[in-house]
């Protein structure tokens, strides 16, 4: 076993970084059409800074790094990022999750750098779906980005999938048909409340759905994909690809499985994606804390791990940027997916 332990007998051995909140599409459940306030240059982590807390966890037992934004890939001289924590002793997979637009321009050096593998965001496979769900982008360029991203070796590729009602639903077998045809490896999130909303398709809802394309066999542990994570994994009969399903607010036992912290862009490490509790590790940095002082750091984070969201079946809200209480909260772009 690896990582850390904490309150709940869970094993801690992954990092999700946030390296901007910034984002070149508008995607109807991730931010308004006008965008959000940026955050200013000097207050994200720098690559040194971001590197400093790898190593910190990795000395501790962190082996997965996934890096988000945000787009990661807007932010300028990711490779070189990419390059640094590829170098960590102990990290052992580096990832990225994009929304694919820039992905083929870059790809290739991603793998060179060191880059293990890609998930891709998409939500649509129509066109002029795409346009309107991300309101500014097109789907030729991360149907471009996927094939580039196999192309320079970046498998497996996976696919995530917002599963949105009244919107997207009626793709679900579409989805599902690609993994026959393609070594597309699916995986399908319940829309989680970042803007308050209440509705969401529960994942045995979708696996109904596809059961009209054939039986859903579980994937055997040989067969499980690196970094399967809090997904359960099926695939078609003779399909080339996977078929997973995320379910943070129909399965009860979700959080059970939870391996993860995420740094924010502004470096505050979270300890849970829906809670509201951040370590500041920025500030230490910058008054050149010691290595053994981010690892104090990092284990009061993995301490305060809750047991599970406090979502309570979509009874209140997640993070969500308004005043309450004085304290403004974040949206999802400025946590990192």
């Amino acid at each position: 076993m690896t990582g850390v332990l904490d309150s709940f007998g869970r094993s801690i051995d992954y990092v999700r970084i946030s390296v901007t909140d910034r984002c070149n599409l508008r995607c109807l459940y991730c931010m308004p059409p006008e965008g959000i306030p940026r955050m200013h240059h000097g207050e994200l982590l720098t690559y040194e800074e971001i590197r400093a807390v790898v190593r910190a966890g990795a000395a501790l037992g962190i082996r997965r790094v996934r890096l988000t934004g945000g787009e990661p890939l807007v932010r300028a001289g990711l490779p070189e990022l990419v390059r640094m924590l590829s170098r960590i002793d102990g990290i052992e997979e580096l990832s990225l999750t994009t929304n694919g637009t820039l992905l083929k321009e870059h790809a290739l050096e991603l793998k060179q750098a060191g880059l293990s593998r890609i998930n891709v965001s998409l939500d649509t496979l129509k066109a002029d779906r795409f346009r309107d769900i991300t309101r500014v982008g097109e789907l030729s360029d991360v149907l471009e980005g996927i094939e580039a991203a196999r192309y320079a070796g970046l498998h497996p590729v996976k696919i995530n999938v917002v599963v949105m009602p009244g919107v997207n639903e009626d793709e679900i077998p579409d989805f599902a048909g690609m993994t026959r045809r393609e070594e597309w490896h699916i995986r399908f999130i319940e829309l989680m409340p970042f803007k308050g909303a209440v509705q969401f398709t529960p994942s045995a809802d979708l696996r109904n759905q596809i059961a009209a394309l054939g039986k859903l066999e579980p994937c055997h542990d040989s067969a499980r994909l690196a970094g399967n994570g809090p997904a359960d994994c099926y695939r078609l009969a003779g399909a080339k690809g996977t078929i997973g399903f995320i379910s943070p607010l129909s399965e009860h036992s979700f959080c059970s499985r939870c391996n993860r912290m995420r740094l924010t862009p502004d470096g505050k490490l979270r300890p849970c994606l829906l809670g509201e509790d951040e370590i500041d590790l920025r500030t230490p940095l910058r008054n050149n804390a010691s290595l053994s002082e981010l690892q104090e750091l990092i284990l009061k984070a993995v301490a305060s791990k809750p047991e599970h969201h406090h979502l309570g079946g979509c009874s209140s809200p997640a993070p969500d940027v308004r005043e309450e209480s004085g304290v403004m909260k974040r949206r999802m772009s400025q946590i990192g997916g």
